[in-house]
């Protein structure tokens, strides 16, 4: 087991890349299992999650190799069609295999995945859209499996499915489900995250047929092969809103290499309107403190709204803003265990339900899922955080609970790194390299 040991108070100062987005590179690795020919992906970030991914396919039969920051892939045919129950229980993203396997083999045994548990996050989005292509899908409770075929002659179909409610998953399930489908699959209501767009752009490179003809409605024409092909990841949104995060807070100065506003516009907004520094230049973007900020009301929405996975970092930078500032969470139900640890080292934080006329409108999550959790957070500032020893319970509440020990006085132990690990590459040593006092220990 291991921790990190993190003394605050430093400015962090200097350059730094960013990794390949976690969430692009997972689901490219799921889209090379359509083909038989080799896919080299450039730029992925050497994560656990990567890492359980690769596992999960070579268990299919695939072969994977990783070179520095690059994989090859070649899956030539399936050796089996259920995945191992404790391989997923480790990742979400595992369910999506249900798509190469269902396109290729015409059946699929899928567990039901794990993950952070931040939310009910219901696959019942995905199944329904699956059913609509002519899969037949039951969840066995007495071995935890979904079990899922297709017509071995007739294979996927094309689709008309709308989605109730956002869902980037679910919308890029049912796009790999599509390409090897026969006849056009319509998507409307659709996500339309950049990383949406990449894997689509992914797919195109690979032989697929897919295009966004309205803003939230893809068209998916069915192809009968796709090939291989070589792609690059571009650059993670949340390592960089972490690392800007870290800039502002800290009062000090980063140059983040080789991004663009893109994806970052609604960030850079709401940071621009609290009164953090950031300057676009050709090459990046300088994050810096240059003065007091400002206390900001913030709804967490759908892209091009401000994302659910920045609330956290977010909510330590309003710890050091003057005044009360609010966020509000509407993806997923459960997204403030970072609080009570938050509040562990000082913060002054409550949370609480806004009153609303149409919760099941407003919120993105299904709200019968909803077990009494709260969906908003008041943050008073500015609060002077102290040391402690606190525990990670997701993925972003570690990179959370990481910033706001770089900020507070003293010495601070930061346990349950091992979520950390599922998203960041070498985090702490990353920090290191731009004066943060953070080491990783090993403890029984």
């Amino acid at each position: 087991m291991e921790k990190l040991i993190i003394k605050g108070g430093k400015k962090l100062r200097g350059e730094i890349s960013v990794s390949g987005s976690k969430n692009v590179a997972l689901k490219v690795l799921v889209a090379a299992c359509l083909t038989d020919e080799e896919v080299v992906i450039e730029n992925v970030p050497l994560i656990s999650d990567f890492l359980i991914m690769a596992d999960i396919i070579k268990e299919l039969g695939g072969k994977v190799e990783i070179r520095d920051h690059e994989v090859s892939v070649r899956v030539e045919r399936f050796v089996k069609n259920r995945i191992s129950l404790d391989r997923a229980a480790e990742i979400r993203t595992s369910f999506m295999f249900l798509a190469p396997l269902l396109a290729r083999e015409g059946k699929a045994v899928i567990p039901n995945p794990g993950g952070c548990r931040i939310g009910a996050r219901p696959i019942d989005r995905i199944i329904d859209g699956l059913k609509s292509m002519g899969v037949d899908i039951d969840y066995i409770s007495e071995d935890g499996y979904f079990h899922a075929t297709c017509s071995p002659k007739k294979g996927l179909s094309g689709t008309k499915y709308r989605f109730e409610k956002n869902t980037h998953t679910g919308t890029e399930t049912m796009i790999l489900a599509a390409v090897l489908a026969k006849g056009r699959t319509v998507l409307e209501n659709a996500a339309q995250e950049p990383e949406v767009d990449e894997l689509i752009e992914f797919l195109v490179k690979m032989g697929a047929s897919v295009k966004r003809t309205a803003l939230r409605t893809i068209v998916v024409e069915g192809v009968r092969k796709l090939h291989g092909s070589t792609f690059r990841i571009s650059p993670d949104r949340n390592e960089i809103v972490t690392f800007a995060v870290a800039a502002v807070i800290t009062g000090g100065d980063i140059f983040i290499k080789d991004i663009k506003r893109e994806g970052l516009s609604e960030f850079l907004n709401t940071l621009e309107k609290a009164g953090g520094g950031f300057e676009e230049k050709r090459n990046g973007i300088r994050f810096y403190y240059k003065g007091e900020l400002s206390a900001t009301e913030i709804v967490t929405s759908f892209f091009p709204g401000f994302m659910t996975d920045w609330q956290g970092p977010w909510a330590v930078l309003m710890t050091t803003a003057r005044g009360v500032s609010t966020i509000h969470e509407t993806i997923y139900e459960n997204r403030f265990s970072y609080v009570s640890e938050l509040k562990k080292m000082g913060a002054h934080i409550e949370l609480y339900n806004p009153k609303l006329s149409n919760p099941n409108k407003f919120y993105n999550f299904n709200i019968s899922d909803d077990k009494n959790y709260f969906h908003a957070e008041k943050i008073f500032g500015p609060t002077s955080l102290h040391n402690g020893v606190i525990n990670v319970a997701d993925l972003r509440a570690g990179a959370t609970l990481v910033l706001a020990a770089l900020i507070a006085k003293g010495q601070s132990a930061v346990f349950g790194i091992e979520h950390l690990d599922r998203g960041y590459e070498q985090f702490d040593k990353r920090l290191r390299s731009l004066g943060a006092d953070i080491k990783r220990v090993q403890y029984e």
